[in-house]
């Protein structure tokens, strides 16, 4: 496989600058060679920044204009080979990728395949059940396989001058195929590229004064549209770091843009994002793996060296130094690569997650999730406060938000992954994780009335590999508000799980998202979203949508939170009221959630707030 390699490092302006912070670029595994190919990129390096503190500012804009930066042309191959599998012997049922290859010019895509390493996870699972929802991430199955009757055509006939009731004459094909004869003619326009009719709505007025709201919190960098801000609220003069740009509270606003046909901001957004990923960080003294996404970043206007008068923007990211707690963001990353994929899904814009630079920044992003530790089980291992609940709520450990998020970027990466002999190993180890990550979340998070009765004739201190209760779990740690809460014919997965210990809270994001992902069953799905509607009045409410329940009350808010003044009871990420995820339960198909009441519910707020 003839292929060589390098890193674009490009920006929307020519006038920006970009200081280098790296040492050198082997850690990307690439180097800068010269070749006679056809493809340019062009490379805009300037020197290092020795007075930035932490050694990660991203500089441009340089008002005077001068040209102080220096020009370097890299040509690239970027042609690939796949691995394409000819094994006639699978199964009946198999599943394959939605990217088949077709034949309509330069811009259509086909599978790659390397065997026994993008293995069918699916059926090989020893998971609770297989193939559930695999449509919600563009996956067919094939009933037969590929053992089907061919189609034979036998003979082509032509009729002409068949006359019509009130109808000219017309002439049209027949084709016998299998012993049946067929009308061509159906199938004229089949295969023929048609541009599909778009039918304008009327907006409403809210929508209206929701599109001027979200525009109002858009944040440029260069003079171009980079994120929105994680809050807009002008009487608040001490806003912290709600006036910076989050990775995962863009994601909603995001996808606002994309299905409204504004790409750019995403497309930009992406690309900042992924080049912040790979400066240098320290905390401390203490610099954390490579791949790490920052939580936010901030635009900033500083003076420019050297000069009077002059200025330049620059992207100050923030990583945890900055942070309350001093968290490193887990679920960033994983953000991240779902966008990229929503991004490639919706826009058909699949050269963007091609490019060298970001199939190697999902490499180092999936590396550092999937690197060897201490830990014994397939879930990811972080701290209290690492994600969307960024204070101390008792969520370290293996919280779920993160294991179905961890679940849907694996999912995603191995779908935007080129395979070839770089990433083959990764690839097997993406479906290798995928299979234990499902089976673990299926059979030890998921508590219904039938788990719980079980978990009451736990037999404790068992030492053996054959042990019913792994965990160790006691049964007096079940809640006595859960027995009389949780629904006959439904269930849900827990909030975490380690030794001896069991969070029965429910928690709406990560319940959410392992529907959406497939990480639950299809029974698993089903019970969820029944007791989403019997225990409506708890989880909703007057405002939807209740973060988690129930709260932490009492001497276990005080000992669990240490006493957080904002995370009272009922309040913030203590079982407050986020709209916001409602944008999740869309994502839902063929639920038996009232979406339109919840879409109703959040109308009659925005009026309210308006008024």
């Amino acid at each position: 496989m003839n292929t060589s390699s390098c890193i674009s490092i490009s920006t929307t302006k020519p006038c920006c600058r970009i200081i280098n912070s790296y040492r050198s670029l082997s850690h990307f595994g690439f180097s800068l060679p010269r070749s006679n190919n056809n493809s340019l990129i062009h490379t805009n390096l300037s020197k290092s920044h020795p007075e930035s503190v932490y050694n990660h500012k991203f500089h441009c804009c340089n008002n005077r204009r001068r040209s102080q930066d220096m020009g370097r042309t890299c040509i690239v191959n970027l042609d690939r080979r796949g691995f394409i599998v000819c094994d006639w012997n699978w199964g009946h049922a198999r599943g394959f990728s939605s990217n088949f290859h077709v034949d309509k010019g330069s811009n259509s895509r086909g599978v790659l395949v390397i065997p026994k390493v993008a293995s069918d996870i699916r059926n090989h699972s020893t998971s609770v059940e297989g193939h559930v929802n695999e449509k919600g991430f563009e996956s067919i199955y094939i009933q037969g396989g590929l053992n089907v009757k061919p189609l034979v055509i036998e003979k082509i006939e032509t009729e002409s001058n068949v006359a019509k009731e009130g109808k000219e004459e017309t002439s049209y094909n027949r084709v016998e195929v299998n012993g049946s004869t067929v009308n061509t003619n159906f199938f004229k326009d089949l295969n023929e590229s048609t541009t599909p009719k778009i039918v304008e709505r009327e907006l409403s007025e809210i929508e209206k004064e929701a599109w001027q709201l979200l525009r109002g919190t858009i944040v440029n960098y260069c003079g171009n549209p980079v994120g929105t801000v994680a809050a807009n609220n002008p009487a608040d003069r001490q806003p912290l770091n709600y006036d910076q740009v989050f990775i995962r509270d863009f994601v909603p606003s995001a996808l606002a843009f994309l299905l409204n046909g504004e790409t750019e901001i995403v497309k930009n957004f992406l690309l900042h994002t992924l080049q912040l990923q790979s400066w240098e960080k320290t905390v401390d003294c203490y610099s954390p793996g490579q791949g790490l996404m920052p939580a936010s970043f901030k635009v900033k206007t500083v003076p420019l060296d050297g000069s009077d008068g002059g200025f330049e923007e620059v992207l100050d990211p923030d990583f945890g130094e900055s942070a309350i707690g001093r968290v490193a963001p887990v679920d960033s990353g994983l953000w991240w690569i779902i966008l990229l994929r929503a991004y490639g899904k919706i826009t058909g814009d699949h050269a963007l997650q091609e490019r060298v630079d970001v199939q190697t920044g999902i490499r180092l992003g999936l590396n550092l999730c999937l690197s060897d530790g201490f830990d014994m089980f397939p879930t990811l291992l972080v701290t209290d406060g690492s994600c969307m609940i960024d204070r101390r709520m008792g969520i370290h450990g293996h919280p779920l938000e993160i294991q179905a998020l961890f679940y849907s970027a694996l999912r995603c990466a191995r779908e935007m992954l080129i395979v070839n002999d770089e990433t083959k190993n990764l690839v097997a180890t993406i479906n290798n994780r995928l299979s234990a990550l499902s089976f673990h979340i299926r059979e030890y998070y998921w508590v219904d009335m039938k788990k719980i009765n079980e978990i009451y004739r736990y037999n404790t201190e068992e030492y053996s590999t054959n042990a019913v209760n792994k965990f160790n779990i006691y049964p007096d740690q079940i809640p006595s508000w859960l027995v009389d809460w949780i629904p006959e014919e439904g269930g849900y997965l827990i909030g975490n799980l380690q030794p001896a210990h069991m969070d029965f809270r429910f928690f709406t994001l990560g319940n959410l998202w392992a529907i959406i992902s497939s990480l639950g069953t299809s029974k698993q799905n089903k019970g969820i979203l029944n007791l989403i509607e019997a225990k409506w009045d708890d989880l909703i409410g007057h405002m939807p949508l209740k973060i988690c329940y129930p709260a932490l009350e009492y001497e276990e808010w005080r000992i669990i939170t240490g006493s957080d003044p904002k995370n009272t009871p009922w309040s913030y990420h203590n079982g407050g009221s986020w709209p916001t995820l409602l944008w999740q339960v869309t994502f839902v198909k063929d639920s038996k959630l009232r979406i339109l009441e919840c879409y109703f519910w959040l109308l009659a707020y925005v009026a309210d707030v308006r008024s």
